[in-house]
Formats: structure tokens, C-alpha cells, sequence
């Protein structure tokens, strides 16, 4: 028998020739928060479920005091025709037009899903160009498009528009609406940005996303009840500070989940999926470690909350908790904005008594930590050559 190996045999360390196995790497397991809705089996009612009228009735009158007028509708209609009209023309027969080419026109944001709040009259159209989306170009289509406007209401005896430049695209704005034009170019042509003379790689994406997000809601958004709760969650979060960093994507997909993603696959009434939708909130569906809202128009791991820093995310969850202990304290009216609180206070930053019990604000739990400081070089200045001072 050769010396130095082990009796095992095969030279494997220890008895019987087993090593210990290597220790296996860590796996992020997200989890989704607490949900009701999904786990109604598990926990059968006892009691008959109780009148929640009130809070339909009151969610139903705030919904008709966010919907636009009929005037503002057809406003923004009039404006979105003409320039449908003009930018097509210049898609298919650009005639003399020079300073671009473009490849399709594509109507998104809310006047395209319907979702439309009363007083903003602003639609959004984006222009993919077949060329490199660079300032001057967006300038020139900006006149063109102008030029062209401006024709079609003179013709019609409607007044006159106006045009300017952001660092999206352009803005045309009518005397009761505006649309807004978002310049993008195609997939293809996003590695030839360059800073310095084309628009930011970031808003092309965005606007190449905000195609995706339109075409998904429309396949799979079309209720009218998932419409009525993202104008309900729109508006709560414009009152809102904590709930103000969630986009209007986030929004859209935590309604379309709150209304239909249940055993039943039918549509929730709307007073439940309100209070479903604070409620998932306030679980954390937004925090570090829940498996939130996948995004179903990015890769297969993508997360919608993972757009927000970890304060905004922290903000959210305790706003909605407070939120949620009012509406169960029965003050929805102050929580969808019915009516405001006695002495003009905040809700969801303000101590409020409802009944008796006292709802406060919850303390931040996220803390920044700076970083450390480089101490590397801190004797840097005591030492010579290698000879101390």
C-alpha cells in the first residue's frame, strides 16, 4: 500500500472516500406579500361579509369627478386627429421633408388606454424615426409638423397652434388641449447614440417601452373597472406625497393585478380591489425581498418596483398603512379626497384620531448609511521614502 493516501481509498480525504460536498451559493428567494384575495380557501368566512356600500358609492362619485368632460374629450380628440393625419402623410409621402425619415406612428399614455384624468388635456404620440433621432432633426420635424397644424385649423377656422422643443421631442398645444410627440428611433440604431448630438438613450428606451405598455394594456387591460381604479390610484397618489414616485406603469399593472388576478379569473368589485390595493401596498408588495409585479413587457425576471430607490419604497408601504388604517376607521371620504380633514391636515403625514384610536404616521425604517471613508492613505503624510517623518 502507498504511503499518503488516505484509507478511503482514491485519495479522497477522510473515511470511505467522501469529501465534504461544496457549500451551495445563496438563492434570493422572493417572496409576495400576504393576500386575501388568494388565500380566501384557506380562510373561510365565518360571518357574512359586511355592507360596503359606502365605500363603493364614494369610490363610483370621485371616479365621475376624475373623468374628462365631453368638451375636453373632444378637445383633445381634434388635436390628435390633425396630427395623426400630418405624421402619417410625412410616414408615407414626405415629399420634400428632409430633416428625417420616419418609420411609424404610435398613440400611448393615458388617452390611448382611457384612462384619461379631467383637466389634463394631454395625449402622447411617439414618432419612431428610421434615422438617427439627432436635436436638429427633432427641430425640424417640430417646425414641419407645426407648419402643417397649423394649415388644418386655419382651414376649419379653429385658431392657431403652437410647437416647442423638450428633451423628449416636441409639445404642440392647442388653445383647450396639447399633445405630446416622444421621438424614438429603431432598436437597431440605439448602440449609434451619441450623447452630445442625439437625445438621451434613456428617453429613446422609455419611449420604445411606453409602445410595449400600450400594446399590452390594450390586449389584456380592456375592462372598464381596471380603468376606473387606476384613475382612483392616480389621483390618490398626486395627493399623497409617499405614493407620488409610483409611474403610471406601476399603477396600470397594480390595478390590472388587484381587478383580475384572483381563483375566480373573474373581475373584482370595485370597493374590493381598492382596499386590495392598499392593502397589497402596505404588505410590502414594493419592498427589497417581495417578488412584487413581474413586468411583463421586460425580461422574464424583471420587477416593476425595482424602478424606485429604497426610500421611495419604504415611503410607499408606510403611507399606504396609514391609508389603509383610515379607510378601516371608516375615512375614505378623506383618503380618495371627497372632502378634506379638519384644519386642513395631511392624512397620511398628520396624527388623526377617527373613534377614539389614534392613527399615526409610521417612522421611516429605511436609514442611508454613508459610506465609508477611504482610510488607506492616512498615514500617507507622516511617511517619506519609506522612513518615517
Amino acid at each position: 500500500m502507498v504511503r499518503g493516501v488516505s484509507r478511503g481509498g482514491r485519495g479522497m480525504p477522510g473515511r470511505g472516500g467522501m469529501g465534504r460536498p461544496p457549500f451551495r451559493p445563496r438563492v434570493l428567494m422572493l417572496r409576495p406579500p400576504f393576500d386575501l384575495i388568494l388565500a380566501e380557501p384557506a380562510f373561510p368566512r365565518c360571518k357574512p361579509a359586511p355592507d360596503d356600500s359606502a365605500l363603493t358609492q364614494a369610490l363610483l362619485k370621485r371616479h365621475a369627478e376624475l373623468c374628462p368632460t365631453p368638451s375636453e374629450q373632444a378637445a383633445v380628440l381634434a388635436l390628435v386627429t390633425k396630427l395623426q393625419t400630418v405624421l402619417d402623410n410625412l410616414v408615407v409621402a414626405p415629399g420634400d421633408f428632409a430633416a428625417c425619415q420616419l418609420e411609424e406612428v404610435r398613440q400611448v399614455g393615458s388617452y390611448k388606454k382611457g384612462t384619461m384624468m379631467a383637466g389634463k388635456n394631454v395625449a402622447d404620440i411617439v414618432v419612431i424615426m428610421k434615422t438617427l433621432p439627432t436635436k436638429e432633426a427633432v427641430e425640424g420635424l417640430s417646425n414641419k409638423v407645426n407648419e402643417e397644424v397649423n394649415k388644418l385649423t386655419r382651414a376649419e377656422g379653429t385658431g392657431t397652434v403652437s410647437s416647442a422643443c423638450n428633451e423628449r421631442g416636441f409639445t404642440v398645444t392647442a388653445p383647450q388641449a396639447a399633445v405630446r410627440v416622444l421621438v424614438t428611433t429603431l432598436h437597431q440604431n440605439l448602440r449609434k447614440l451619441e450623447p452630445e448630438v442625439h437625445l438621451d438613450y434613456k428617453v429613446i428606451s422609455s419611449h420604445l417601452a411606453a409602445i410595449r405598455h400600450s400594446r399590452w394594456f390594450e390586449e389584456n387591460a380592456h375592462h372598464s373597472s381596471i380603468k376606473v381604479l387606476i384613475r382612483l390610484l392616480r389621483d390618490m397618489c398626486a395627493r399623497h406625497t409617499g405614493l407620488e414616485p409610483l409611474t403610471p406603469w406601476m399603477i396600470d399593472l397594480l390595478a390590472h393585478h388587484c381587478i383580475m388576478n384572483n381563483p375566480a379569473r373573474q373581475a373584482l368589485p370595485i370597493n374590493v380591489a381598492f382596499r386590495r390595493a392598499l392593502s397589497l401596498l402596505a404588505g410590502g408588495l414594493f419592498l427589497p425581498g417581495c417578488a412584487g409585479l413581474p413586468d411583463p413587457c421586460e425580461g422574464a425576471h424583471a420587477r416593476a418596483h425595482t424602478a424606485l430607490d429604497l426610500a421611495a419604497q419604504d415611503h410607499a408601504a408606510a403611507t399606504a398603512q396609514t391609508l389603509l388604517r383610515v379607510v378601516a376607521r371608516g375615512g375614505h371620504r378623506y383618503v380618495l379626497g371627497l372632502q378634506p380633514f379638519e384644519g386642513g391636515k395631511d392624512i397620511s403625514t398628520e396624527i388623526t384620531v377617527w373613534d377614539g384610536v389614534v392613527v399615526s404616521p409610521l417612522a421611516p425604517a429605511y436609514q442611508e448609511t454613508p459610506e465609508p471613508m477611504d482610510t488607506d492613505d492616512k498615514d500617507e503624510d507622516n511617511v517619506q521614502d519609506g522612513v518615517a517623518a
